[in-house]
């Protein structure tokens, strides 16, 4: 409606002697404005901005859309072996963590040999892992007096039985059946990520190590 009456006032205006191109551009010119001006009965009325059928299309291809790395992949790199993940995204996944503890080095292994009752708290790891490590001692207990053992600690062995990723019940029933007068008790000081993560210890690396200590 606005258009139609902008065109109409137009029309009233042009100059008869004016070209029939000139007078088309003054009516474009007046028509064009008239979408932003209001008339002056509804100047106090608040403008709507009415939208063209391309601006859409335009903001559409405007925005700034973040590709995943796992998007970048074809089926087709996948076939060829083709990697094409940025140079940051591949130090991402083979980056050493901060806390990262080497539980292929004995040195981050300790050994304690205690009597019963030993004075230690245990619990489980989160079972994608499994295993359990020590949550506590007792303040008066044969481990704390004996000093070796840290809350934190990863059981890995009772005397000659493995103990890694066991469950809370089998390596309490491997403490249990030994008749010894002291069980041999030896731990990974390291988090369970680094023992049972991509970069830990593999079984056939924990065997051999054991009669050693």
């Amino acid at each position: 409606r606005r258009r139609a009456t902008s065109q109409r006032y137009c029309r009233r205006q042009t100059n008869p002697t004016m070209t029939r191109g000139a007078s088309w551009r003054w009516l474009g010119v007046v028509a064009g404005a008239s979408a932003l001006i209001a008339p002056s009965a509804q100047r106090s009325a608040t403008l709507t901005r009415v939208q063209g059928i391309f601006d859409g299309v335009k903001d559409a291809f405007s925005q700034d859309v973040s590709i995943l790395e796992d998007d970048r992949v074809t089926p087709f790199d996948r076939w060829l072996g083709i990697d094409v993940r940025s140079e940051e995204s591949k130090k991402e996944q083979y980056a050493v963590p901060d806390d990262f503890v080497d539980s292929m080095d004995e040195a981050n292994y300790v050994v304690a040999e205690l009597p019963k009752p030993m004075g230690i708290v245990f619990e489980e790891n989160d079972p994608s892992s499994g295993g359990v490590f020590v949550a506590s001692l007792a303040e008066s207990g044969a481990a704390a007096k004996e000093g070796t053992i840290q809350p934190g600690d990863q059981l890995v062995a009772v005397g000659a039985t493995l103990a890694k990723g066991v469950d809370f019940d089998a390596c309490l029933a491997a403490i249990q059946s030994n008749t010894d007068d002291k069980t041999k008790l030896i731990f990974f000081r390291g988090g369970p990520s680094s023992l049972y993560g991509p970069l830990g210890c593999s079984q056939e690396w924990l065997p051999p190590f054991l009669p050693q200590h």
